[in-house]
């Protein structure tokens, strides 16, 4: 199976830490974050990975090296003249995602037990063309769904902005985004228009006319290490993930 890992952030909450190292070379407990998520994937049967890079990308090559790819299949796509988003990013590894098959795409700043095989199951089985994880958990923005989790649309409960991409006759109900999707390839058959964009914009102009499903994993261990102070609690964690 195929999965694509988000690395190429820049890291900028982590600083001082990320000033001398990538994101994804950040550690728990001496262990790089990238090397957590692709061990993660590679028990869930994931053999062939691509991971873009941008911040201190030679960084992570010379990991990759050194780990002999962790004796999988492991490319890298290369955006160090200019990041490109999530979405841009994405587009960028098209090429790998050539089998017709779903894939997975996994922040790599994102620590959970979610089961995947479950939630590549669930998605094929719903018949949308990406399944997005989501857990019910207290942030500023909301992705919107129907009763049927049918992605509808996004809120910004800080600000109070709020975009409908599809309407819907029962009650919208708020679920976090836990940095989790599967995907199915045909997604790349849609044209967006930038070279760098949100792959969470381009759900929402989807949805108008296309299914994206919500997987809610609310029992779940999960954890977003983006921010030195969910580094430093989840280090003192008295009960994280296996890894």
């Amino acid at each position: 199976m195929k999965a694509m890992i988000l690395a190429a952030g820049i890291g900028s909450r982590l600083r001082p830490i990320t000033d001398t190292r990538p994101k994804a070379l950040v550690e728990i407990n001496k262990i790089p974050l990238l090397e957590i998520v692709i061990k993660r994937l590679i028990s869930f049967g994931f053999d062939k990975i691509i991971i873009n890079t941008y911040h201190f990308a030679d960084q992570i090559l010379n990991f990759l090296k050194q780990k002999n790819n962790f004796d999988i299949e492991i490319v890298i796509s290369n955006e160090s003249k200019k990041l490109l988003g999530t979405g841009g990013g994405l587009k960028r590894a098209a090429w790998f995602f050539n089998d017709g098959n779903p894939f997975l795409l996994h922040n790599v700043d994102i620590i959970s037990n979610i089961n995947l095989n479950d939630l590549i199951s669930f998605h094929t089985k719903s018949g949308s063309i990406a399944t997005l994880a989501v857990k019910n958990r207290q942030t500023s923005r909301y992705l919107l769904f129907d009763e049927k989790k049918i992605l509808c649309g996004w809120e910004n409960k800080k600000t109070g902005e709020k975009i409908i991409s599809r309407k819907s006759e029962s009650k919208l109900h708020p679920m976090a985004f836990s940095g989790i999707h599967v995907i199915d390839p045909v997604i790349f058959n849609f044209k967006k228009m930038e070279e760098s964009f949100s792959i969470i914009d381009f759900y929402l102009h989807l949805a108008k006319e296309h299914k994206i499903s919500g997987y809610e994993h609310n029992d779940s261990y999960w954890f977003d290490v983006g921010k030195k102070e969910n580094l430093a609690e989840i280090e003192k964690s008295t009960n994280p993930p296996d890894f």
